[in-house]
């Protein structure tokens, strides 16, 4: 079986200082998980700590390229020599970073292996944000903690994204975003690279049991993964320590089971984990959590036997020759213009169509994201405007389009800035003519329109639809804390400002999902499937006994 082994990348150089005079408090985790009993619990072999370089931007300002690149790129091979080692010895290794730059030292560590072996080594990024950030995409990079997925699949300086002449470190084909927030600005560049994701409400619709069993089978033309977390991933609600909160995250729960689902098998190489940020910790309450989890998703992670590297090498089946030199990618445009309706044919949409309404069609953009033949469940989106009326996600549309689309028969819309009329040949009669010339064909407007209310929208509304089998947003210690209330019982992550008050508890307020490593391994190895054990609704009160009648 193998051994974990924990080692520490205690590097903060990815990121912005947080003020003028201080420095980003990542650099402490790795002490602060530490105090908390990680290597112990875990049955680890402490492996040390790779001491990275002092942070000093100096008078870096935009333009100048990322900062700290040259100490990073020292800083990434020596990382990677170390974790490298590791797995020379058989080892799971477990780095305690730092920030997401580290990834680079995994990264080249990883591409080091696959040059090696002639064979494909894949990445699984659980992230809250895509850290896609190029100068094919951005008006300038800066802190590579937020280009550190575009450094490793080869867009960027060269310095960074060509360490040792290595470019790219993972291909596109060979990564999983798991995580990310619906409206995070580089999806739909992740999109045309070919990069499969899965958003935050998608992962917790389907489950992160699931989850994790999917990515896998994604990366399954790769002899082994590496794994990146950022605890970002979770929900700020119950886990605000963090330099980048973003509603709309994770629960613990559900990241010990991501965690138990990718490590349970030996193709798993190891796992980072960063970001968390101790100085925004002053009780140590969330490092305490973060090791909770960390113990019990990392669980089997040592019950697996490492990886025969020897024979591998001698069945490896050789990669396609990379194609030099990568540039950057430029950026795209987020949709096809807008074309009117057409009636459907008679043989059906073809495959660049998506349905828009009953009998008919509006172009729309290739289908991606998973390339699974599983299809995945649509979310289910309440538009205000239609009452109880529930649509697919295919048909949300932005409602200030809408409404101005409907305006053009219905003669509901607002009518444009400065009273604007057909035909007076001001900007506002141009939109109204071509309005009226559409008349009943004006398309609906493609779910990538949705503005960031709307995306919020869909997601409580489908976590809504599903909040009887729900996992809890709470801190891992049963009752809720006083600092989180916004987390308090069982109620949802997003509906916390209304929170269902007939939404059956958890079996076990303190560990909804313990016990559930044995399912998930079983799982992985296809002896049994995933599934959560429905909870009985509470019994309703009885109604009360109506009073006596008054005599006379």
């Amino acid at each position: 079986m193998r051994r974990i082994a924990v080692l520490d990348a205690p590097s903060n150089l990815g990121l912005r200082p947080p003020t003028a005079t201080s420095v980003p408090g990542c650099a402490k985790a790795p002490g602060a998980l530490r105090d908390h009993g990680l290597v112990t619990r875990l049955a680890a072999r402490d492996a040390g700590c790779v001491t990275p370089p002092r942070f000093d931007p100096g008078d870096w300002r935009p333009g100048d390229g990322v900062a700290h690149a040259e100490e990073i790129a020292w800083y990434s091979r020596r990382l990677a020599d170390r974790i490298g080692a590791l797995l020379d010895a058989g080892e799971f290794p477990v780095v305690l970073g730092g920030d997401c730059s580290i990834l680079l030292g995994s990264a080249l560590a990883a591409n080091r292996r696959s040059s090696d072996l002639d064979a494909g080594i894949g990445l699984v990024y659980v992230d809250g944000h895509s850290d896609f950030r190029h100068p094919g995409n951005a008006s300038y990079v800066g802190a590579a903690a937020g280009e550190d997925l575009a450094l490793a699949t080869g867009r960027g300086q060269a310095d960074l994204a060509a360490i040792e002449n290595r470019r790219p470190y993972f291909r596109d084909s060979d990564v999983v975003v798991l995580g990310i927030r619906p409206h995070d600005e580089h999806r739909l560049d992740l999109q045309a690279a070919g990069i499969a994701y899965r958003a935050a409400p998608q992962l917790r619709a389907e489950g992160a049991a699931r989850s994790a069993q999917w990515a896998r089978g994604v990366l399954s033309g790769c002899v082994g993964y590496w794994v990146h977390v950022d605890v970002d991933v979770l929900d700020p609600a119950v886990m605000p320590a963090v330099d980048a909160p973003d509603p709309g995250g994770i629960a613990y729960t559900e990241l010990e089971l991501l965690l138990a689902g990718l490590v349970a098998t030996p193709h798993c190489l190891g796992v980072e984990i960063t970001v968390f940020d101790p100085d925004y910790d002053p009780t140590g309450a969330f490092a305490a959590d973060v090791v909770e989890t960390l113990v019990a998703g990392l669980a089997p992670a040592a019950t697996v036997a490492p990886l025969d590297w020897a024979a591998l090498a001698a069945s490896a089946t050789p990669l396609p020759a990379p194609v030099e030199p990568l540039a950057p990618r430029m950026p795209m445009e987020p949709l096809a213009p807008l074309v009117p309706v057409v009636p459907a044919l008679a043989g059906g949409a073809g495959p660049g169509s998506t349905v828009a309404g009953p009998g008919s069609t509006v172009a729309g953009p290739e289908p991606i994201m998973e390339p699974e033949a599983d299809a995945e469940p649509e979310a289910v989106v309440e538009l205000e405007a239609a009452g109880p009326d529930v649509v697919d996600e295919s048909d949300v549309v932005h409602e200030a389009e809408a409404e101005a689309v409907a305006g053009s028969d219905g003669g509901s819309a607002e009518p444009d800035e400065g009273n604007a009329r057909p035909g007076d040949g001001s900007a506002g009669s141009d939109d109204e003519d071509e309005r009226r010339q559409l008349g009943s064909l004006a398309p609906r407007v493609p779910l990538d329109r949705m503005s960031f209310s709307d995306m919020m929208d869909a997601d409580r509304a489908a976590l809504a639809r599903r909040r009887d089998g729900a996992i809890p947003l709470r801190r891992r210690g049963g009752a809720p804390q006083p600092a989180d209330a916004e987390a308090q019982g069982a109620a949802d992550m997003v509906e916390r400002d209304a929170p269902d008050a007939d939404r059956p508890p958890a079996t076990d307020p303190a560990r909804p999902f313990a016990g559930l490593a044995e399912q998930v391994r079983a799982a992985g190895s296809g002896q049994v499937p995933i599934a959560r054990t429905p909870v009985e609704p509470p019994a309703m009160p009885a109604a009360p006994a109506p009073p006596p009648a008054e005599t006379a």
